[in-house]
């Protein structure tokens, strides 16, 4: 089974989508968007940005724990990752990210 990206619509009416593992783990976060066509690019710029090692930055979180951020080739964020324990962990995310992104299969829950 491949990865899904999962289409929502938020509280407040705007678009965002999450891409899950083969196992319903929530990978990665994208930002929020006005209208669903945006979010479809969202998740387009995602398949093509996750190839790249240089688009994911590496960061820390408030609490101290590892987390990433995957970026367009504008440099722009697309979405974060969760935070994870050490950073192998999410060295390992990140990994699956680049492994699932690319064909993923789109779930519009909106």
């Amino acid at each position: 089974m491949a990865g899904t990206y999962k289409l929502r619509k938020s509280q407040d009416e705007k678009f965002f989508f999450n891409l899950l593992a083969e196992n319903e783990e929530t990978l990665l976060t994208s930002e929020m968007y006005s209208a669903k066509q945006g979010a479809k690019k969202g998740i387009d710029s995602v398949r093509k940005s996750s190839k790249r090692d240089a688009n994911y930055k590496r960061k820390q979180s408030v609490r101290g724990l590892p987390y990433f951020v995957l970026v367009a080739a504008n440099g722009e964020p697309i979405g974060n990752g969760e935070e994870y324990s050490s950073k192998e962990a999410m060295e390992n995310g990140i990994a699956t990210v680049k492994r699932i992104a690319p064909g993923a299969t789109i779930k519009d829950i909106t």
